[in-house]
């Protein structure tokens, strides 16, 4: 996983729970003294184990932490993209148009680098349907992710998630409406 995941995670649990969480979760999950650069690769276990010690320090299911965690990177990667992103978008414009523009880039710039596979279709002017497919099966995130964006847009959203890959699914399906 990309080290500016890390990075967002770190700033995430200070934001949540403040400036010695980090080293206490990284101790808990058995990660003591590991550090994390923007711009390395770092196993995907680490988030796991990340993730769990969160959800054992705070009583919180790890698929609640992991969307909260989301919808805190939407705005980070909305920054980090702002390039690529058409002004005149909106929340279900940059979902629809996320695979082609963002992961496409991300992928041409980093030979390492999965991000998910997002298919996108516009049901309709007030929504979209997202497939996303991931080995990480981190939808939660990706959920999240789209609720951090309704926010930055200043938009009302519901979001549903009719198949999952945490349920046995081959990928998940998630339903986003505009209000």
């Amino acid at each position: 996983m990309h080290g500016f995941v890390y990075t967002e995670l770190k700033d995430y649990v200070v934001a949540k729970l403040g400036a010695d969480a980090w080293s206490t979760l990284l101790r808990q999950a058995g990660l003591k003294g590991k550090s994390y650069a923007n711009f390395s690769e770092y196993p995907d276990s680490d988030a796991v184990q990340l993730v769990t010690a969160a959800s054992e320090v705070t009583g919180l299911a790890p698929g609640v932490i992991l969307e909260d965690f989301g919808a805190f990177l939407a705005p980070h990667l909305f920054r980090a993209y702002r390039p690529l992103i058409d002004p005149s978008w909106r929340t279900l414009d940059f979902l629809e148009h996320a695979e082609n523009t963002i992961h496409r880039v991300v992928r041409a710039r980093n030979a390492h680098a999965r991000p998910p596979v997002l298919r996108c279709r516009r049901v309709s002017p007030t929504e979209v349907s997202l497939v996303y497919s991931s080995p990480r099966r981190l939808c939660a995130v990706a959920r999240g992710i789209v609720r951090g964006l309704a926010q930055h847009y200043r938009e009302e959203v519901t979001v549903s998630e009719p198949l999952c890959m945490a349920e046995g699914q081959p990928q998940c399906q998630i339903q986003v409406r505009r209000s």
